[in-house]
C-alpha cells in the first residue's frame, strides 16, 4: 500500500502536476493509511510554520524582485565594467563579479540570472561573444545567488535540519568565491583561446569616480544584511526584512527605475513567489511529518548501517540522487522532499551538517543547469533566444567547473568549515 502511493506520488510528479498538490496529497493519503488523526497533523505544520527563520524567505523574495526591477543590476554591471572592461573577455569576468555581488543582496539564483543576463547577454552578443558562451557565463555565474550569503536555498535548508542559518551562509562564502574564481579563469582562457577583442577605450578618472559612487547604494544592501546579522544587530529574519525595506528605497530614490505607482504591483509579484515557496514548505512538512512517524526514516538508517557505506559513498549516492531529482524537479521541490530523508542519516556517516548543507546547495547550483527543468536554462534560452541545445552546449565546460568544486568541498570538508568556525567558534 504504501509503495504503491509513493509510486503514484512519482507518476504525478512525471505527468507535471505541481509539486505541492503531489507532496500534499500523497502524504495525506500515507497518514490515513497508518491511522493517524489529521488534527495531529494540522498541528504539526502549525508548529513548524510557527518559525522566525522560515519568516525571511518572503523578505529575500520582496528584495530580489526589486533589485532585479530597480535598477540595481545595471549600477553593479557600470561599475565592474570601470575595473575590468579592459581584459579580454572582460564583459564575462564583470558578470561573474556582478553576479557575485547581486547574489550577496537577493538570495535567488533564478533573480540573478534574469536580471544580470538581459543586460549583459546583448552586451557580450555586440563585443562577438559565441551565443552558447554568453549563455554559459551567465547561467553558471547566476547560480551563485543561492550559494552566496544570503541564500534562500540555505534558510530552507536551515529550516529542515535546525542549523544556524548565520553559519550556513557563512559556509557558503568560501566556495561561492572559489567557483566565481573557476569561472572567471574559464572566461579568459576562453576569450584569449578565441581572440576576442578588449575594449581600448580608457575612462576618464571623473567617469570612473562618478560610476563607482552610483553603486554604493547598491553596495549597500549586502552590508545592511550581513552586516546586521553577523554583527549581532538583527536576527536573519531582521536583516531580510531590511534588506527588502532598503532594495525599495535604493530603487525609488537613487536609481528611479520604478514609481511609486509601481511599487504594490512589485510586491504583489514577489508575494505571488514568495507564497508558492511556502505553499510547497506546508506539504512537504506533512510528507516530512509521515516520513519520521512511520518508521521509514529509521528503516533507511538500518539499511544503510547493514550496507556499511563509506562516508565518501555516502556522499556520491547522494550526489547521485540530487542529480537526477534536479533533472525532474526545481530547486525547493528537490531539498523538502529528500532532506526529510537523508538528514537522519547524517551522524550515522558522521559527516557535519553545515558541509552537507554546502554539497547539497552546490549540487541544486547543477540542478539549475540541467535539462529538462533547470530553470536556469530556461531564462538564458528566453534571454538569448537560443534553441535549448544551443543553451546547453554552451553550459557544459561551466557545468564541470561547478561538478569540480562540489568534489572539492566533499573531500576538503574546512572549504566549508572553517570560516563559520573561525567567525562564529
Amino acid at each position: 500500500m504504501t509503495g504503491a502511493l509513493v509510486a503514484g506520488g512519482g507518476g504525478l510528479l512525471v505527468l507535471g502536476l505541481p509539486i505541492y498538490l503531489v507532496l500534499g496529497v500523497t502524504a495525506a493519503l500515507l497518514l490515513a493509511s497508518t491511522g493517524a488523526p489529521m488534527i495531529s497533523v494540522t498541528q504539526k505544520i502549525v508548529d513548524e510554520l510557527n518559525s522566525q527563520t522560515l519568516i525571511a524567505v518572503p523578505f529575500f523574495v520582496v528584495a530580489a524582485t526589486f533589485m532585479e526591477r530597480g535598477g540595481v543590476a545595471k549600477a553593479l554591471i557600470d561599475a565592474a565594467l570601470t575595473w575590468v572592461g579592459r581584459v579580454r573577455g572582460g564583459l564575462g569576468i564583470v558578470c561573474v563579479i556582478a553576479c557575485t555581488i547581486f547574489a550577496a543582496m537577493c538570495g535567488s539564483s533564478v533573480a540573478t540570472a534574469l536580471a544580470m543576463g538581459t543586460i549583459l547577454v546583448p552586451a557580450m552578443l555586440r563585443e562577438g561573444y559565441a551565443r552558447p558562451f554568453a549563455a554559459g557565463i551567465v547561467g553558471s555565474s547566476g547560480t551563485l545567488g543561492i550559494l552566496i550569503p544570503p541564500s534562500l536555498a540555505m534558510v530552507v535548508y536551515g529550516v529542515l535540519s535546525d542549523e544556524s542559518v548565520p553559519r550556513l551562509f557563512l559556509a557558503g562564502v568560501i566556495p561561492g568565491l572559489i567557483q566565481a574564481a573557476l569561472i572567471s579563469g574559464w572566461i579568459v582562457f576562453y576569450a584569449r583561446r578565441k581572440g576576442y577583442r578588449r575594449s581600448e577605450t580608457p575612462m576618464a578618472r571623473g567617469d570612473f569616480l562618478a560610476t563607482n559612487l552610483r553603486a554604493l547604494p547598491a553596495l549597500s544592501i549586502p552590508i545592511i544584511v550581513l552586516g546586521g546579522i553577523y554583527g549581532g544587530v538583527a536576527t536573519v529574519t531582521e536583516a531580510a526584512a531590511l534588506s527588502a525595506v532598503a532594495a525599495i528605497l535604493v530603487s525609488l530614490v537613487f536609481y528611479r527605475s520604478i514609481t511609486i505607482k509601481g511599487v504594490i504591483p512589485l510586491i504583489a509579484l514577489a508575494t505571488r513567489n514568495a507564497a508558492t515557496i511556502m505553499i510547497i514548505i506546508v506539504t512537504a512538512l506533512i510528507f516530512g511529518h509521515w516520513v519520521t512517524e512511520s518508521g521509514a526514516t529509521a528503516a533507511i538508517v538500518d539499511f544503510a548501517r547493514q550496507q556499511q557505506l563509506s562516508p565518501a559513498a555516502f556522499l556520491a549516492f547522494v550526489t547521485v540522487l540530487f542529480f537526477v531529482l534536479g533533472m525532474f524537479l526545481e530547486v525547493f521541490s528537490v531539498l523538502l522532499i529528500a532532506l526529510p530523508v537523508l538528514l537522519p542519516l547524517l551522524p550515522e556517516f558522521g559527516i557535519d551538517p553545515i558541509q552537507f548543507g554546502v554539497i547539497v546547495t552546490i549540487n541544486m547550483e547543477l540542478a539549475l543547469l540541467t535539462p529538462p527543468v533547470g530553470l536556469n536554462l530556461f531564462v538564458l534560452s528566453s534571454i538569448t533566444k537560443a534553441p535549448m541545445a544551443e543553451v546547453i552546449r554552451g553550459i557544459v565546460p561551466f557545468v564541470v567547473l561547478i561538478a569540480l568544486l562540489l568534489l572539492a568541498v566533499m573531500v576538503v570538508p574546512q572549504l566549508s568549515l572553517w570560516l563559520p568556525t573561525l567567525v562564529l567558534g
